[in-house]
């Protein structure tokens, strides 16, 4: 399904800083999250690959990103991937690497590209065309599993641990999976928070282990609506974050049953949608 020649990329780059500390300046060298562009294509049996989106993201987990994008996306399904590849109509030097094709077992529908993609390393949900297009139709996520508090509370700490970049830059968000009994399953990293979500997602999409009914998705900021949204469409029962969430994360929680968890710090946290998953 996949090429299995995905390149290391360098998700950290150097750079030459001036210090000022206590009024004295001095020069050294520092290490920043690398930030690049890659675009997303899609195509079916005989269709040629077609543009969907450009996304800002930190390099690494290039093909997890896109699978897990087009999933919570709503424009593919889990059975639908046939491979996954860096684009190889393109000279070496004009692709980077940042181009990633996607090959359907089916024709893919290009109707469903009437929402003009283009998100950022900020926010995705900015890029879509209409306000009537934001929200993804999926059905409301299952029951799921009751975890206690005082595990949610570690997972913080475990997520900021297993942030291998996070050490050389303090510049990338993070997202983790966690199983229901407190054990981490994946951890990535990048400059957009939706990003690492969709890396996380798309790992997951990919090994064939979708819907994620029995997981928490622990996040490293904020939960805005789109990742909301996204754990929705994988059946992840239970959003967990460090900060705030929004407003339409809280609505969109309650809607489509899913537990939104904030301010997830100091020995304490706020429930704010479906509490009933929370024990103790």
């Amino acid at each position: 399904m996949t090429d299995p020649a995905q390149p290391l990329r360098r998700n950290v780059t150097n750079a030459n800083v001036v210090a000022v500390h206590g009024g004295v300046r001095s020069e050294r060298a520092d290490s920043v999250a690398t930030e690049e562009p890659m675009e997303i294509r899609v195509g079916g049996p005989e269709q040629e690959a077609e543009p969907v989106a450009v996304t800002m993201r930190t390099p690494g987990g290039d093909f997890e990103l896109a699978v897990g994008f087009l999933f919570t996306e709503g424009l593919i399904k889990p059975g639908d991937l046939a491979r996954v590849a860096y684009c190889d109509d393109l000279l070496p030097e004009e692709q980077q690497y940042n181009v990633v094709t996607v090959t359907l077992t089916r024709p893919f529908d290009h109707d469903a590209l009437h929402r003009n993609f283009y998100t950022t390393s900020s926010c995705g949900i900015c890029g879509k065309a209409a306000l009537d297009d934001i929200e993804v139709h999926c059905a409301p996520v299952g029951p799921g599993p009751q975890v206690p508090a005082e595990l949610i509370l570690g997972f913080p700490d475990a997520l900021r641990k297993a942030q291998k970049v996070f050490e050389r830059t303090g510049g990338l968000h993070a997202a983790g999976l966690f199983t229901a009994e407190g054990e981490l399953v994946s951890v990535r990293e990048d400059v957009g928070r939706h990003n690492a979500v969709d890396k996380v997602i798309g790992e997951q999409v990919l090994a064939g282990h979708t819907p994620l009914g029995d997981h928490v998705l622990q996040v490293s900021g904020r939960v805005s609506f789109e990742i909301v949204q996204k754990a929705a469409v994988a059946g992840i029962p239970i959003v967990s974050a460090v900060s705030a969430p929004s407003s339409l994360a809280v609505g969109a929680g309650d809607r489509l049953g899913l537990t939104v968890v904030g301010f997830v710090r100091d020995g304490r946290l706020n429930v704010y949608s479906h509490a009933e998953r929370i024990a103790g």
